[in-house]
């Protein structure tokens, strides 16, 4: 069996239900993960996407915040989701195929804009959800699963547009890559976009401040797709679209893909 997914900060579903729409006609992807619904889940335009052949879906929402959706051409049933950090946030769903992989659906907090727990509560509770993650892979080590979604961290030196520039900046800060790097650790998780993509700048998110963010290129890879060692080897095609940056009334962030073999 080989499907392709696809994971995008939409930033409002229902505001950019044309992108979507535009996605699923053009790049066709068997499985598509949403964060930043910002809609209750009675309002997401589940019926558009079915008429395009996504017939299954899972999801959690909160009006006008949050809220994280998985919608797929392939037949899915609900696995769970998570209260992280105990904040009652839309910010966790879980789907499984019926190849008995699971598909983690994440949208980390953002964080805010000073890296201080003790001036910014939002920061702490950046950590906090990162923390909850990691205790959550260490109580039982998935298998068989893909985690994906808007962690709101560029990990590497080279998935930041400038690496000392950014390193006091909320999303790229040492304490943010280290708590990161406890709850990837923790699960074995593989970075399959950069297994695919080892070397170079890459990025999935450009501020909307920037007045030409294309020609500026300052960007952050803040969107990720990650596996677990057992099927790891199975992801090839890992791609950022970074044309739908561009579309007109745009998500900041732009689709990231990952195709497997299983």
């Amino acid at each position: 069996m080989s499907f392709t997914l696809a994971t995008w900060n939409i930033n409002s579903v229902r505001l950019r239900e044309a992108l979507v729409c535009k996605l699923m006609t053009e790049e066709a992807p068997d499985v598509l993960c949403l964060q930043e619904c910002k809609s209750p889940v009675e309002k997401i335009p589940f019926e558009a996407f079915t008429a395009l052949g996504y017939r299954y879906h899972v999801a959690r929402g909160q009006k006008g915040y949050n809220g994280v959706a998985i919608l797929s051409k392939l037949p899915m049933v609900e696995a769970g989701a998570g209260d992280y950090a105990n904040l009652g946030h839309a910010r966790h769903i879980a789907g499984r195929l019926e190849n008995g992989v699971t598909i983690h659906n994440f949208y980390v907090p953002a964080g805010g804009d000073i890296p201080d727990r003790a001036e910014n509560e939002k920061f702490g509770q950046k950590l906090d959800f990162l923390t909850h993650m990691r205790d959550d892979f260490h109580a039982q080590r998935p298998d068989r699963a893909i985690l994906v979604g808007d962690l709101n961290i560029a990990p590497r030196e080279d998935d930041v547009w400038n690496h000392k520039a950014l390193l006091k900046i909320v999303s790229h800060t040492p304490i943010e890559v280290d708590h990161l790097a406890a709850a990837q650790e923790a699960g074995g998780w593989v970075d399959v976009t950069r297994a695919n993509i080892p070397e170079g700048q890459l990025y999935s998110w450009w501020s909307y401040r920037s007045p030409d963010w294309d020609a500026a290129d300052k960007g952050r890879r803040l969107d990720h797709i990650w596996a677990t060692p057992d099927i790891a080897g199975a992801a090839h095609g890992s791609r950022v679209l970074r044309a739908a940056r561009g579309w007109e009334q745009p998500s900041d962030h732009a689709p990231v893909f990952a195709t497997f073999d299983l």
